[in-house]
């Protein structure tokens, strides 16, 4: 699938990638970087939607982002963490 175009919509504590038909992902986010909750729709996922969410966290914060518990196992991927239920 190829990446349709989005647009980025930024507010207080979420990051939104929307295109004119839905939301392509969000994440929602405090200031210290930490992210409380990130989703990206089944039909876009593995496209780098996930990556981009976090980059731009990390951009609007100035700090590196980082998962909050409990993680997903999706979630456990894009950030590289090793689960103790793994």
């Amino acid at each position: 699938m190829n990446l349709p175009d989005y647009q980025i919509k930024i507010e207080i504590g979420v990051i939104s990638l929307v295109n004119a038909n839905t939301t392509l992902g969000f994440v929602r986010f405090n200031e210290e970087g930490e992210i409380e909750y990130i989703f990206v729709r089944r039909h876009y996922r593995r496209l780098g939607l996930g990556r981009k969410l976090v980059d731009l966290v990390e951009r609007q914060t100035g700090r590196r982002a980082r998962p909050l518990e409990p993680i997903s196992p999706l979630g456990a991927l894009l950030f590289g963490v090793v689960r103790a239920d793994a």
